[in-house]
C-alpha cells in the first residue's frame, strides 16, 4: 500500500533533511513498483533489481530535485527508464568497442565468514540461524551483509570493495535488510 498526499510529502521532506527511517519509508513503498517495471522490460529478475537499486541510490541522491507537481512514482519510474536507456546506450557502445569479447559467467565470491571472538558470543545468542537466513539471500546481499556488518566495513570502503557508489551500497544494504527481516519473521 503506497503512502499518497502530505504523509507522502512529508515523508519526502524527512527525507530531505536526512531522516533514515523516511528513507526506508520511501524505499519499501515504491520499491516494488519500481522493479516491477523493469520486470517487465528486462525479463531478467537480477537486471531488474540492479538497476532498481541504482533508480533509489539516484533518487535518493536528487531528492532535492523532486518537483512535488508530479507523482513521486511516476519520477521514480522515469529516473529507472533513463538508467535502462543509459546501460543499453552503454552496451551498445562496449559492443562496438570490443566484438570478439565474450560475456563471461559473473560468479559472486561471498567473503569469509569465519568466527571471530566476538562472533563466538554472537554465535551462543543464535549465530547459526542467523547465518541460516543470510544464506537465504541472493549472493550480492549476502556480502554487502557481510561487508557491512560482519567485517565492519564504512560505506566508502565497501563502495571500494565491491566498485559500486555509495548511494548504491546503501540502498544494496536496505534493501538487504529488508528482505532478512522477511526472512526472519517468516521462520
Amino acid at each position: 500500500m503506497e503512502i499518497k498526499g502530505d504523509e507522502l510529502l512529508q515523508t519526502i521532506q524527512r527525507a530531505k533533511d536526512g531522516n533514515q527511517l523516511a528513507f526506508n519509508i520511501l524505499l519499501d513503498n515504491f520499491w516494488n513498483s519500481v522493479h516491477n517495471y523493469q520486470l517487465k522490460k528486462l525479463q531478467n529478475d537480477n537486471d531488474a533489481e540492479d538497476i532498481t537499486i541504482q533508480t533509489f541510490s539516484k533518487a535518493f541522491d536528487k531528492l532535492d530535485t523532486y518537483n512535488k507537481k508530479y507523482k513521486f512514482k511516476t519520477w521514480l519510474i522515469t529516473i529507472s527508464k533513463n538508467i535502462h536507456i543509459d546501460n543499453l546506450r552503454k552496451k551498445k557502445s562496449s559492443i562496438k568497442a570490443e566484438p570478439y569479447k565474450e560475456k563471461d559467467n559473473e560468479i559472486y565470491h561471498v567473503a569469509d565468514a569465519s568466527p571471530t571472538p566476538e562472533d563466538k558470543i554472537i554465535t551462543e545468542q543464535n549465530l547459526a540461524k542467523l547465518l541460516k537466513d543470510i544464506k537465504q539471500l541472493k549472493p550480492k546481499y549476502q556480502e554487502i551483509i557481510n561487508l557491512r556488518y560482519f567485517q565492519e566495513l564504512s560505506y566508502k570502503e565497501i563502495s571500494d570493495k565491491i566498485g559500486e557508489p555509495m548511494n548504491n551500497v546503501k540502498v544494496k544494504i536496505l534493501r538487504a535488510r529488508k528482505l532478512l527481516a522477511e526472512i526472519i519473521k517468516k521462520s
